[in-house]
């Protein structure tokens, strides 16, 4: 009779206590720990605020490229309407390095700034003038 006195008393406090938090429970599908769903919405954050600035220089580099284009575009019809000539390629008249009598002299006279010719075996005959190896 006494410990049921004493239930009956303790009664009330039972009733203020707090009711479990079903969600919370890790054991139950779909939990998420929370530290891991902050995470996630910080970097998602971050990812929408780097998207946004990429964004903004997109923009920006291609403002600057049309403005440099439209000038292109201005300087070259000012030429036209003024008659001066742009860039003028030369006609090649010597052919350069793909005619043949001029590749040959052009290669002797390159040949005098380069190193004596040598020949096979070279290295095995000894030379006029012997230098002593130096340590």
């Amino acid at each position: 009779m006494k410990k049921l006195l004493i239930l009956a008393a303790l009664m009330p406090f039972a009733v203020l206590a707090q009711p479990l938090n079903t969600t919370n429970n890790p054991n139950q599908p779909g939990y998420v720990i929370p530290s891991q769903q902050r995470m996630q919405t910080e970097m998602n954050t971050q990812q929408q605020q780097q998207k946004g600035m990429l964004n903004q220089q997109l923009q920006n580099q291609n403002q600057v490229q049309q403005q440099h284009l439209q000038t292109q575009m201005n300087s070259n019809q000012q030429r036209v309407l003024n008659g001066q000539p742009g860039e003028q390629v030369l006609p090649n008249t010597s052919g350069g390095m793909l005619s043949g009598s001029n590749s040959d002299r052009t290669l002797n006279s390159s040949q005098q700034h380069m190193l004596p010719q040598t020949q096979n075996g070279d290295l095995l005959s000894t030379p006029s003038n012997p230098q002593p190896l130096s340590r």
